[in-house]
Formats: structure tokens, C-alpha cells, sequence
């Protein structure tokens, strides 16, 4: 069978992929020759025909065998014409193949395909299924001829493949003086397919079992041997240890060893195996199992036994599982801040892995009652962070965790507990935000019930750390302290409208007082004019309730609303009048009044909010009224020293202060006033004589603001008071606090005097003193004295006689006797 020379050529469209290599056909590949060297179109039409070709003669390659349908087929009758594969002019146009495997093939020159004839006379049919049938009845007759030639021996099969396979071979050396264009194309992409080597065509029979031992030998002796490559491909040795989930298998258990940890620690620190990740957090799964109850139980992988063990396994996973993790997912400590470890390729092998471990972790953090060691198991969670938030059902027993930590535990675990959150919510800020301030803020609450010594600095920092957490979004933020100032206001208009005794305790407690605190201490740090509408609620919140019960058993109160008031001026630079709360203490209790009891120590309101009937009638009350109204007073002028209205705002000071020096008939309160009299009346002097050297106009505000800062740059003589007086009295403050701590040192002791050491001889059984020798215990010789007259008896009491002692009690060396005493003869 001939095929017709001049043959239109087919050009693959450049706007489709190139085919792929196992779809190629050895035909397919051999026109791809002719068109190569004729193609003058674009450089993306030539890229599209040179990808084509590289999949036709890969197709060309696997296909080598003549299994593969009418192509090989054809190729036979191309190899018996020998006139194509000599020339390397072959083209064939592109029949639609049976076999599965049809390529269309856009024509751009417009031409349609023209068949190939089978060595019959056939007809041009005018359809293209008259078409296929010739091909068929072509290639049936092609059979039928190659059976009559005698090609039905297995050997005869044999010998026809492998001179296709030659030729083949050599057609392809031919390629490079037909298209060398193309054929540096292959060059520079493939060139296993120019490494075409006659062997490969018998691996298909080697796989279904036909090949024997003599083709074996005659392949040996025509050197078609296949000759596999110096080095082989093998896959990681992390796939021998995947299931079929993707996740590694596990092992059988066993028990864990010194030597085994120490050798899962080597290959941490050296290798990037996630087996030995495995087998570490099953260890460490193992481990928590053998402290937790026997109801919570569950099977492991590995058993941990001793305490050794169970601490060198901790020891392991704290100091060596999070850098192996890092160095497995390619990254660092740094990049972890912003780098998602979910998006990292390896993520999906170590994910449940991580998703245990940290699950194991928040386990360990609630059943340790060591601070130092949790101080440590909490570094380590706040390196693991970043991983934890990836998981969300982990994310909030996390959070649930850290929080209960944070305002419960100890000061130490309090701030990393603290620092865990803030980086969890700093990094997943959109979705934790929200739920991490309200969890947050009812744990504020719920801990600050109950104010002491000892609980109050811990409050103070969970204040502190919870105002940084709001202050990362004040947008957010609004929204929930809008929420809480809300509900005190409603507290405090229902104590006012019912007039009820619960209604006053839920404004008068710790947990109103803190919120207070907390939201002025919020709106003084923010910088941003999100919260600052609330500035004016928490002021009238504040103000009705020291209005609210105005007697003196809520002074306490009423100081510590004052202080926050004060604290929130001077952070926001809002003027909030804070002196007629303080004037009205001086000019309504009667502070000459004598007091009836006497105070062992001074009274310190820092942890008190109210006042028995016993505490007001001590001496102590009246000095710490006066103490606190010193300071107060002292810091709210302060804060106004170098505002350029001081003398009109200090006038009511003056006045109240100077009607109380008028009435006080003590030395120390008065002395205390008339200090601060003083100081007031200086400063008021200072600014008069800064506004006469300076023309301002009241309206221009700019001006205002420069002048009244250049002031308090250069300082004012009530703020130099106040910077040394506040340093004297934190020195104070503190000795006071320390002299608390140490009470005990300051006891008297009781001095004993030390007992003479009598002289050697033998020892009393019963040695007795002066006043027993007198009952008559032994032989005395001495006489008895009389006994004084005690008073009258009775006469209807009948008298009461001393029973007689023996008189024959001898200390003569004998034994003493114990006898039993008859209590009706006393």
C-alpha cells in the first residue's frame, strides 16, 4: 500500500494545548516532519506545532510495540513501501481513528483530509462515513494479506516489531538533518525521546508475561538490551509510612524508653521526618494518658511508665517538637508573625498531628499546679500559637484556657497567659476580636468581686491588659463598651427610681466600681475619635453614683469615683469638675467631733467602698477622710495648674477651704488645708502675672492652647509641690505596705527567765515548789501557819473538813506507793 505523496499539509491549531504523549500515534508523529520544515507561521503557532510534535513522537516511543491499533498498523504498510521512512517525507492526512484514542485536527488552509488508499480501488465516497469503512475494509484486507504472507507465527511478530523499531530509531537520527529546528526543540525539552532505544517496545510484553528467555538472548545479541539509568527516582521515605488518608500509620505500641527519646531527639534536631513528629505526639498523647483519670482513658500507640520518662517525653516536645515543625514547613520564628501555616505545602501531613498535640497541650496547662512549670508549658504555648488558631474547635477551649489564666492565676502566669492572647487575636484579629473581649471582660467582672491587698494587683493588670485589647479596634470596641456602659446606667436608674436596698447594692460593689475604672481608663488611652462619644456617659454614670447614697459610710466610695473621674481628665483633656464632690465632705461632717475609739493603725480605703458605725467612730476614719481629700484635692488642681483660667476655677477651693480653717479646731487637719491654701494662692498669683505679659484673645483657641502649654513646659509652682509631695507619699505607701507584710517581725517578744539548774542527787518523782510543801506532801518539821479568816460561813452550809494525810509517809530508800484516792474525803 502507497500513500500518496503530495498530501496537503495539517497545521495544529496554535489555540489548543499539545496533545499529550500517550494519545500520539507513530503516523502522527512522522507527518509532523514535513510540516515542521514548511511551517512559516507565528512564533505561537510554531510553539503549538513543535509541543504537538514532541507528543507524537513520545506517542511514537510507547507505541513502538504495533499494539496500539490501525496506526501501527499502517506504519507496517508505510514499512513494507519503504519509499517514506527512507526520504523522512512522510505525511499522512488525519483519519479518525476506532481504537478511543481520535485527535481533531483544525485545517487553517481550509482543505479537507484526504484518505489513504489500502492497495484497492475505492471510490471518493461523499460522506465521511463511506470513508471509515474503506479504511476498514483497507486495513481488513492488510490483515488478510499479512496472513497469507505467513506473519501468524509468533516469531514472524516478533521480527516485524523490532524492525519497526529500527526504523524508527532511525528516522529519528534522520530528524535532525529533515527538521533541525525541531529537533533542537527536543533537545532542549526531551531528550529521553531522542534516547529512543528498541528495547522499550517489548516492556509491554515483558508486563503481560509473553516475553521468554529467548528473545532475551537474541535481544542480548542485537544489543537492544534496555540499560536502566545511573541513578533512580525514589519517592521520600515519608510516603512509606502514609495510609490511605494521607495521614502516617501507626505503629505497634510499645513501651517508651530513655533511649528511645533520646533518639526520636536526634532525629528532630538532624532530619525532616514526619514519622518521628508522629511518634513523638503519640508519646506525648501516651504520657498524659498515664496521669489522667481512669475514666478518661483512652488506647494509645506508645506507654509511658515512670516519672523519668514522663518528664524527659515533656522535656522533649517543649525544647524540640516546635523547631522540627518549622524546619519540616520550611519556616522561622519570624515568619511565622505573618505566614499562614496552613498555606504551606507540607501542611496536610502534619495537620491532625498538630491538631493532638495542642489539644494535649491545653490538657497539660489544667492539670498543673506547679507555677514555675506552668510558666514554662505556657511559653511554649505561646510559640505554638500560630498553630493552634489554625484548628477552631481547638481555638476556643485555647482562648477559654488563656482567659482563666489570665485572671486567675498567678502574676507570672497572668502575663504570659496575656501575651498568648494578644498574639492569637493580633493574628486572626477578624474572626477572634469579638468573642475574645467579651469573654474577656465577664472574667474582668466575675474576678473583681471581691477586692484585697492581695487581689488588687491583679486587678489593676487585668484593667490594664484589658484596655490593650480593646484598643486594637475601637471600631469593634464600641460596640461592646457602649453595650456594658449601658446596662450600669440601667443599674444605676433603677437604684434611683426604686429606692430599694438591692437596687443601691448593684451600684454600690466592686464589680460596678472596676467596670467604671475600666472604661474610664479606656476612653483616657484612646487616641481615636471612635470612643470618644462615650466620654460623656461614662461621666454622668460616675457623678450619680457618688449622688446617689451621699452619707459618710460611702465615702470610700465616693474617693475612689473621684479619683476615676480625675484620672479620665487628665488623660483626655476634658475639664471634669471633681472639687465640689471633695468641698462638700469638709463643709457637711463635723470633723471637731471626739471620737470614741482609738485606731491601732491608719484606715486605708483603697479596698473599702463602705463603712461600719464602728469604723466612722474611730480616729482613723477622720484621718483618712482627710488624708484622701488632701490628695485628691492636691491632683485635680494639678491637672488645671497651667490652664489659663486656674484663678476662676480655684476661686471655690479658696473660699470652701478657708470656711473650713475657720470651724477646725484640730492642729493636724488644719495645718494639712492651709498647705494646700497656700500652694493654690501661689499658683493663682503665677498665671495673673503670665496672662499680663501675654495679650490673648479668649476666641482664638490655637493661641490659648500654645500659651497654656508653653506654661506647663515651663512649670508652675503647684505642679512642683505635687511632683515631690507624690514622691514622698509612694515612699510612704510603700513602707506602709511593707511594715503590714512584715507585722510579725514587729511583735513583742516575751522574755523568760531561764530556770537555775539544781544540784545532782536523785531525782523527785514528783518534785514540788514552796506553796505544794505547805499541804503537807512528806515529813516537815516546820510549823504550819495559821490561816487568816476568810469571811463568815454560811450558817446553813455545813463546814468542809481536810482529810488526814498519813503521817507514816517515810522516805527511807523504799519504793514509792501510788494509792487511789478517795474523792468523798475532800
Amino acid at each position: 500500500m502507497k500513500m500518496k505523496k503530495n498530501a496537503p499539509k495539517v497545521v495544529a491549531n496554535g489555540a489548543k494545548k499539545p496533545t499529550k504523549l500517550k494519545d500520539m500515534s507513530v503516523d502522527d508523529f512522522m507527518n509532523s516532519f514535513g510540516d515542521s520544515g514548511s511551517d512559516s507561521g507565528s512564533g505561537d503557532e510554531q510553539d503549538s506545532v513543535n509541543d504537538a510534535k514532541v507528543a507524537k513522537a513520545k506517542n511514537g516511543v510507547l507505541n513502538g510495540n504495533g499494539h496500539l491499533g490501525s496506526e501501527s498498523e499502517e506504519d507496517e504498510e508505510s514499512g513494507e513501501s519503504g519509499e517514506e521512512e527512507e526520504s523522512g517525507d512522510d505525511e499522512e492526512s488525519g483519519e479518525e481513528e476506532e481504537s478511543g484514542e481520535e485527535e481533531e485536527v483544525d485545517d487553517e488552509n481550509g482543505e479537507e483530509e484526504e484518505d489513504v488508499e489500502s492497495g484497492e480501488e475505492e471510490e471518493d465516497d461523499e460522506s465521511g462515513e463511506e470513508e471509515e469503512a474503506d479504511d476498514e475494509s483497507g486495513e481488513e484486507n492488510f490483515e488478510s494479506g499479512d496472513d497469507d504472507d505467513g506473519l501468524d507465527d509468533a516469531s514472524s511478530d516478533e521480527e516485524v516489531k523490532g524492525d519497526i523499531a529500527v526504523k524508527h530509531k532511525k528516522s529519528l537520527h534522520k530528524l535532525k538533518d529533515i527538521d533541525p529546528e525541531f529537533y533542537k526543540y527536543l533537545e532542549e525539552n526531551d531528550k529521553k525521546l531522542l534516547q529512543f532505544n528498541a528495547s522499550d517496545s517489548e516492556d509491554s510484553e515483558a508486563e503481560k508475561g509473553e516475553g521468554d528467555d529467548d528473545d532475551d538472548a537474541n535481544d542480548d545479541e542485537e544489543g537492544l538490551v534496555h540499560k536502566p539509568p545511573s541513578k533512580l527516582e525514589v519517592n521520600s521515605d515519608e510516603s512509606d509510612f502514609e495510609g490511605e488518608d494521607g495521614m502516617p500509620s501507626q505503629r505497634k505500641s510499645g513501651v517508651v524508653t530513655l533511649k528511645m527519646i533520646e533518639k526520636w531527639r536526634q532525629s528532630l534536631q538532624n532530619e525532616k521526618c514526619v514519622q518521628t513528629i508522629s511518634d513523638v505526639v503519640q508519646a506525648f498523647h501516651a504520657a498524659l494518658q498515664r496521669v489522667a483519670p481512669e475514666a478518661e482513658r483512652s488506647a494509645c500507640v506508645f506507654k509511658v511508665e515512670g516519672g523519668a520518662v514522663f518528664n524527659a517525653v515533656v522535656q522533649m516536645c517543649v525544647l524540640d517538637l516546635l523547631p522540627a515543625l518549622r524546619k519540616y514547613l520550611n519556616l522561622t520564628s519570624a515568619s511565622l508573625s505573618y505566614t499562614n501555616p496552613v498555606k504551606c505545602k507540607r501542611w496536610i501531613k502534619v495537620k491532625t498531628l498538630i491538631r493532638s498535640y495542642s489539644a494535649d497541650l491545653l490538657q497539660l496547662l489544667g492539670g498543673i499546679a506547679s507555677v514555675n512549670i506552668t510558666t514554662i508549658v505556657l511559653k511554649h504555648v505561646h510559640q505554638m500559637t500560630p498553630f493552634i488558631i489554625c484548628f477552631p474547635n481547638v481555638t476556643k477551649h485555647f482562648l477559654k484556657r488563656m482567659i482563666s489564666l489570665w485572671s486567675t492565676g498567678d502574676e507570672t502566669v497572668r502575663v504570659v497567659a496575656f501575651m498568648c492572647i494578644l498574639r492569637a487575636t493580633t493574628i486572626q484579629q477578624k474572626t477572634l476580636l469579638d468573642q475574645v473581649l467579651r469573654h474577656m471582660y465577664m472574667a474582668y467582672v466575675q474576678n473583681t468581686k471581691f477586692v484585697s491587698p492581695n487581689t488588687l494587683p491583679g486587678i489593676n493588670f487585668m484593667r490594664r491588659s484589658l484596655t490593650e485589647i480593646f484598643l486594637l479596634d475601637e471600631n469593634v470596641s464600641y460596640h461592646h463598651a457602649f453595650l456594658y456602659i449601658r446596662q450600669l446606667a440601667i443599674h444605676l436608674r433603677n437604684a434611683i427610681t426604686l429606692q430599694k436596698k438591692e437596687s443601691t447594692q448593684a451600684v454600690y460593689n466592686w464589680q460596678f466600681i472596676s467596670s467604671l475604672a475600666l472604661w474610664g481608663e479606656l476612653l483616657g488611652a484612646s487616641s481615636k475619635q471612635a470612643l470618644q462619644p462615650l466620654l460623656y456617659p461614662v461621666v454622668q454614670v460616675t457623678v450619680g453614683a457618688i449622688k446617689l447614697v451621699p452619707t459618710a459610710q460611702y465615702y470610700p466610695l465616693r474617693f475612689h469615683c473621684a479619683q476615676i473621674l480625675i484620672n479620665l481628665s487628665r488623660s483626655s483633656g476634658t475639664f471634669i469638675p471633681v472639687l465640689p464632690f471633695l468641698l462638700e465632705i469638709l463643709n457637711s461632717y463635723n470633723i471637731n467631733k471626739k471620737h470614741s475609739k482609738v485606731s491601732m493603725k491608719p484606715m486605708d480605703f483603697s479596698c473599702i467602698l463602705r463603712l461600719s458605725k464602728a469604723q466612722q467612730q474611730e480616729n482613723g476614719f477622720k484621718d483618712a477622710v482627710i488624708e484622701n481629700i488632701y490628695s485628691l484635692m492636691l491632683e485635680s488642681l494639678t491637672n488645671e495648674a497651667h490652664s489659663i483660667a486656674f484663678p476662676d476655677l480655684a476661686l471655690p477651693v479658696v473660699v470652701g477651704v478657708r470656711h473650713f480653717l475657720k470651724n477646725c479646731k484640730v492642729a493636724n487637719y488644719a495645718r494639712k488645708l492651709k498647705q494646700i491654701l497656700e500652694k493654690v494662692e501661689e499658683n493663682i498669683k503665677f498665671i495673673e502675672n503670665e496672662r499680663k505679659n501675654v495679650a490673648i484673645n479668649l476666641s482664638d483657641l490655637k493661641a490659648v492652647q500654645d500659651w497654656e502649654t508653653a506654661v506647663k513646659v515651663k512649670g508652675t509652682p503647684l505642679g512642683v509641690f505635687f511632683t515631690s509631695w507624690k514622691k514622698m507619699n509612694s515612699a510612704k505607701q510603700t513602707k506602709l505596705k511593707k511594715d503590714s507584710i512584715d507585722i510579725s517581725e514587729n511583735l513583742p517578744k516575751i522574755v523568760r527567765p531561764k530556770k537555775k539548774k539544781t544540784a545532782e542527787g536523785p531525782v523527785e518523782l514528783l518534785p514540788s515548789d514552796d506553796s505544794d510543801s505547805d499541804i503537807g506532801f512528806g515529813n516537815d518539821d516546820s510549823p504550819k501557819k495559821a490561816r487568816g479568816k476568810r469571811g463568815k460561813k454560811s450558817k446553813g452550809q455545813p463546814s468542809q473538813k481536810r482529810p488526814k494525810l498519813s503521817e507514816d509517809v517515810s522516805d527511807d530508800g523504799a519504793d514509792d506507793v501510788v494509792e487511789d484516792v478517795d474523792l468523798s474525803e475532800w
